[in-house]
């Protein structure tokens, strides 16, 4: 399995239940990684796509403890039931895509960790653990430096060890 996340300097992901900003090169590279693979997100992260819809062209799984939420795409309401609903799945095609509680629970089981870093600081509510300070993984590749709008950014990936 694998986690993909847009991150700031300081490992912020989100205020309010949104990106912390818009970069349509992150978007783009976000899709052709998904594109065709599970995605696996909280309610929240549901919430705040467009039309709260799933993404199109993926299959979506939505982790959720309470019971009694639907959505037009598979929920599962429990890790445990997670677990058992994606071993139907290659690993290689399971993208864990937020929010913060989900990648924190998932992370342990991902082995690859596609983050963008944006080279900025953002008034952010919601983080990831800062990588860079884990011993169990390291920095395996780094795309050249992006803009947008005066946005710096770069892609990354890092691997357990």
């Amino acid at each position: 399995m694998k986690i993909i996340v847009a991150a700031d300097r300081k490992w912020g992901i989100g205020k309010d239940n949104n990106l912390l900003t818009h970069l349509p090169g992150d978007l783009k590279y976000f899709k052709e990684m998904t594109l065709g693979k599970v995605v696996v997100m909280g309610r929240k992260t549901l919430e705040s796509l467009p039309g709260k819809k799933p993404l199109p062209g993926r299959t979506n799984i939505v982790l959720s403890g309470d019971k009694n939420y639907k959505a037009d795409c598979l929920v599962c309401h429990s890790e445990e039931e997670l677990a058992h609903e994606l071993e139907k799945y290659d690993t290689e095609d399971i993208y864990i895509i937020g929010g913060a509680k989900v990648y924190a629970d998932m992370r342990d089981c991902c082995d690859t960790y596609y983050v963008t870093k944006i080279l900025d600081e953002f008034d952010a509510d919601r983080h990831f653990e800062n990588l860079d300070l884990c011993q169990d993984v390291e920095l395996v590749w780094e795309s050249e430096l992006q803009e947008h709008n005066g946005t710096e950014y770069k892609f990354t990936e890092y691997r357990r060890k």
